[in-house]
């Protein structure tokens, strides 16, 4: 059974969408320059109906001792995902000062991308393959661009790893095949337009994954 997480949550009625779905993550993004942004006081407030139902998730970009603390603090993930350059040094001191399980995102364009994998085995819980965003780009992910998916065929993984990148209702049978993924991340593939949700692709999505 593949394993879902819809990331960038932001409204109660795609968050209830998820969740009525059996997305076993939610994510909320903590980043600024990203559209699908929510500070840590409303991600609480928002998330708190998930607590039990799916993992929460934040997802943080090369975040600071403070904001690690405050989103510790106030918004209590089940997991933080790192979508940075964050070292597994970092990650290990995220989990310390968080109490919460890692997630790292790692950006792929090509066979060279898998090098850092084993760097990661005593760290994170689990690792999410990302595209790999093109030069100059602000967001680290969530631009709707797919890479390869035979990369991952016959690759010695961690068992629990995420599959993200590009994914939509319309492609996700095939990209699941294609990679053998436990597990897959929807961002942009689920929105109507940058950073909005659309419940209706949400559980689309979900019954693809069901399917698949």
């Amino acid at each position: 059974m593949t394993l879902t997480k819809i990331c960038g949550l932001t409204t109660p009625d795609t968050l209830d969408a998820a969740l009525d779905g059996g997305a076993a993550f939610v994510g909320a993004v903590v980043f600024p320059k990203s559209p699908r942004h929510i500070p840590p006081l409303h991600a609480a407030t928002l998330f708190d109906r998930a607590r039990g139902r799916a993992k929460i998730v934040a997802v943080l970009v090369d975040p600071d001792d403070a904001l690690l603390s405050e989103v510790a603090l106030i918004l209590r993930p089940d997991l933080i995902q790192l979508h940075g350059h964050e070292t597994p040094q970092r990650a290990a001191e995220a989990r310390r000062l968080t109490g919460a399980g890692i997630i790292k995102a790692l950006p792929i364009r090509d066979e060279a991308d898998f090098a850092s994998v084993a760097d990661w085995a005593d760290v994170a819980d689990h690792l999410l393959f990302d595209a790999k965003p093109p030069k100059g780009a602000d967001l680290p992910g969530g631009v709707g661009a797919s890479f390869d998916w035979t990369l991952m065929r016959n690759r010695a993984l961690p068992a629990n790893w995420f599959l993200a990148g590009g994914l939509s209702p319309e492609n996700l049978t095939e990209a699941v095949r294609i990679s053998g993924a436990p597990m897959v991340d929807v961002s942009s593939g689920v929105e109507s337009a940058p950073g909005v949700k659309d419940p209706d692709l949400i559980h689309a999505f979900l019954k693809a994954v069901s399917r698949s």
